[in-house]
């Protein structure tokens, strides 16, 4: 996903993980320096980050170009 496109809480998503993919849906983005998904997430309005809810449940934290819509 380009860094300039736009998600919004509940579009499904997915990424690459350890060799895998993996799906979940986003439940914000994330436009200033906070703790998430046990980690520092070092996020401004211009570098927005997305904070995830893991199809199993695990909470994730990724850059809006790791991303990937995915079909509901």
């Amino acid at each position: 996903m380009h860094k300039d496109e736009k998600l919004h809480k509940g579009d499904r998503v997915s990424w690459r993980s350890h060799g895998g993919t993996a799906y979940g849906t986003v439940q914000e983005e994330i436009t200033r320096r906070t703790t998430a998904a046990r980690r520092t997430v070092d996020a401004s309005k211009d570098e927005p980050q997305y904070r995830v809810r893991t199809d199993s449940g695990a909470e994730a934290v990724h850059k809006p170009e790791a991303l990937r819509r995915a079909p509901r």
